[in-house]
């Protein structure tokens, strides 16, 4: 689909895939049958547990920060504030939408992934090679670090990262090439404890989690692959790891990712211009937003009732004529849904 600098930029979609759809919108879906319905060979069948959710107006963006790699999007509850990072450009952003109060702090390494602190103040972040403490109200104090889990993996850098709800943090890590399979996930504990849960990935992203807690999904993003694993909330031990999604060819890849109170999956597309919504247990696509750059990464549900999608993206790789066709590439989106998100887990240490 070709995108023009116009106010075109700001369309929206999100039409149920199931049933009578649009021609001119089944031309711009790359990836989807004539019927509208993703291909067979892409998700697990084609039965839906859930409904469709609407958007409720036209994605704006909110911050034209034409970030190189946007990305760590973070809604904080008791601030009313979202926190997001430009990883290459080792930079934190925090804006208020409220009142449309912007904070930006600056980094010495690349900043790739945030989450609150749940009983001491600041955040809980992964730079370049690990786990840090960072306390935006103390900026002049630099960050802590607590644990670097693979020293080993000299070419690697973490990327993506959240905590779970038992206020454990997890964490990828990649290849900085983006073309090893040297990347792997890990879990690390309020008591300073990590372990590594899965290996031989050349890009992470994610993880998420279903609304009951009992399975969480992590994206195998070079590959287009989406897996889900059996999760223990308990122990916070995943298991029975298997592929949930496969991304079709022209769609993009998998990238960030978030879940919302009806345990359906909002999942960032690298190269895809959109961000889509899948039933939790078919996998099937129910909708997706479309937006005005392909390089979408990250998504999470903000503002007072957790119905804003806030959505990330990336001017990184884009060529000259990409980056003049697409204005507001790497900026920082907003989109008003029917659906509501999930607060976000602080981290218990």
């Amino acid at each position: 689909m070709k995108l023009t600098p116009s106010l075109a930029h700001f369309v929206w979609l999100c039409t149920p895939l199931q049933g009578a759809t649009p021609a001119d919108w089944q031309s711009q879906i790359r990836g989807v049958s004539r019927k509208g319905q993703i291909p067979q060979e892409t998700c697990l069948n084609t039965n839906p547990s859930s409904s469709a959710p609407s958007i409720l107006e036209a994605p704006r963006c909110i911050w034209p920060a034409a970030a190189t790699l946007g990305e760590g999007t973070l809604w904080s509850q008791r601030e009313q504030a979202l926190y997001w990072v430009d990883i290459l450009e080792r930079r934190l952003h925090r804006i208020d939408p409220a009142s449309d109060m912007r904070t930006s702090w600056s980094f010495d390494e690349e900043i790739s992934a945030v989450a609150e602190r749940a009983g001491d103040p600041g955040l809980i972040v992964t730079l370049r090679r690990g786990f840090a403490l960072f306390d935006p109200a103390a900026a002049e104090v630099p960050p802590r670090y607590l644990l670097e889990p693979e020293p080993e993996r000299t070419a690697n850098r973490f990327n993506d990262g959240k905590c779970d709800a038992k206020g454990r943090f997890w964490g990828g890590t990649m290849d900085f090439a983006c073309k090893a399979p040297t990347g792997a996930l890990y879990r690390f504990d309020p008591d300073g404890r990590c372990s590594r849960h899965d290996d031989g990935f050349a890009v992470t992203n994610g993880p998420t989690w279903s609304a009951d807690g009992r399975t969480m999904y992590f994206n195998d993003t070079v590959r287009g692959r989406v897996f889900a694993y059996d999760f223990d909330m308990a122990t916070g031990t995943p298991s029975g790891k298997r592929e949930w999604l496969r991304f079709a060819h022209g769609d993009g890849l998998p990238d960030g990712m978030t879940t919302d109170a009806a345990g359906r999956l909002w999942i960032a597309h690298w190269g895809g211009a959109c961000v889509s919504c899948h039933d939790p247990v078919s996998a099937a696509e129910l909708c997706r937003v479309k937006l005005p750059t392909r390089h979408i990464t990250n998504c999470a549900f903000g503002g007072p009732d957790l119905r804003t999608l806030f959505i990330s993206s990336a001017t990184s790789d884009l060529t000259p004529a990409q980056r003049e066709a697409e204005p507001e590439a790497g900026g920082l989106f907003a989109v008003r849904t029917d659906a509501t998100g999930l607060p976000a887990p602080r981290f218990g240490g």
